[in-house]
């Protein structure tokens, strides 16, 4: 459920309002190719309050395409794939990648607290370096005989189901110290 939007604030203090209500989740985008897809991937990432999102090389994101979420979000660039797994600083790293993939989406195996889900170009993948690096493979199944899905789609399918787990009934999740006034899940 979305929060409202306080309009009188700022970014600067509207992230700080945030700050308390991130998730542990962040989000890490090879060179997609694609600015607009990694502008609706920083869109939706906002959607499940991540952590960060990362931009692995130098390929730009359509702002537009966020719908303004970025000036809300921790982008963090780095240069390659070397400099992700330094950042990510030891976190576990699942890349979402369908040849490769060890498990499904779908497994019931939990997600890691703290988990970065990366994503590669839908021309590319995720590469393998990065791949012989993560701790999973996951992919996330297909039923037709279309190759893949667009990857800000595939990010949307991945957070929904990150956030299924998380937020599902019976779990208890507590507000960090310093949630917004009356917040509560």
């Amino acid at each position: 459920m979305a929060l409202p939007v306080p309009i009188d604030e700022g970014p600067d203090e509207l992230r700080e309002v945030l700050a308390p209500l991130r998730n542990g989740v962040s989000v890490a985008l090879m060179s997609l190719g694609n600015a607009f897809a990694a502008g609706a991937i920083v869109r939706v990432a906002h959607s499940f309050l991540v952590r960060e999102i990362f931009m692995v090389g130098d390929a730009p994101h359509y702002e537009k395409a966020s719908m303004g979420m970025e000036k809300y979000e921790t982008i963090v660039r780095v240069p390659d794939v070397a400099g992700l797994f330094e950042a990510v600083e030891g976190r576990p790293v699942y890349a979402i990648e369908k040849d490769r993939a060890t498990r499904s989406l779908y497994d019931a195996a939990p997600f890691p607290e703290g988990v970065v889900f990366l994503f590669g170009s839908e021309r590319f993948g995720v590469p393998d370096e990065a791949l012989d690096r993560a701790d999973a493979i996951v992919g996330v199944p297909m039923y037709g005989i279309n190759h893949s899905f667009p990857v800000a789609i595939t990010a949307g399918m991945v957070l929904a189901e990150w956030g299924r787990r998380r937020y599902a009934p019976g779990t208890v999740v507590v507000p960090k110290k310093g949630s917004p006034p009356g917040f509560s899940l």
